[in-house]
């Protein structure tokens, strides 16, 4: 199933809670180095576990954080109109409630 996006662009929304996406302004490139470094992050903290080395675990976790904050999806919103966030909120209980269930309708009406 393909990742929905508000009709603004400001989340993702996965089993039904709202994620903040990432900034729309950073380049494709600048947006790709810092997946990339989220990816590698990721992939420390996996190795960590594994080892169970809680000191490379906890520098695996700031770096995971860190890429995520220059992407966008952490720390203070990327939108600049002052309209709260909503990260990690059910669609349901969000200002995208009507939205969201207008969509979710008209998807099990087509399907």
């Amino acid at each position: 199933m393909p990742v929905q996006t508000t009709p603004d662009g400001r989340y993702l929304i996965v089993r039904g809670r709202l994620w903040r996406a990432s900034d729309p302004s950073l380049s494709d490139a600048r947006r790709q180095q810092h997946v990339d470094a989220l990816m590698e992050a990721r992939r420390a903290v996996k190795t960590a576990k594994a080892d169970d080395d809680s000191a490379a675990l906890q520098s695996a976790r700031a770096a995971v954080d860190a890429a995520k904050r220059a992407l966008g999806e952490r720390g203070p919103p990327w939108w600049s109109d002052g309209a709260p966030d909503y990260t990690r909120t059910l669609v349901k209980n969000s200002p995208y409630a009507a939205w969201y269930a207008a969509r979710k309708a008209g998807a099990s009406r087509d399907g």
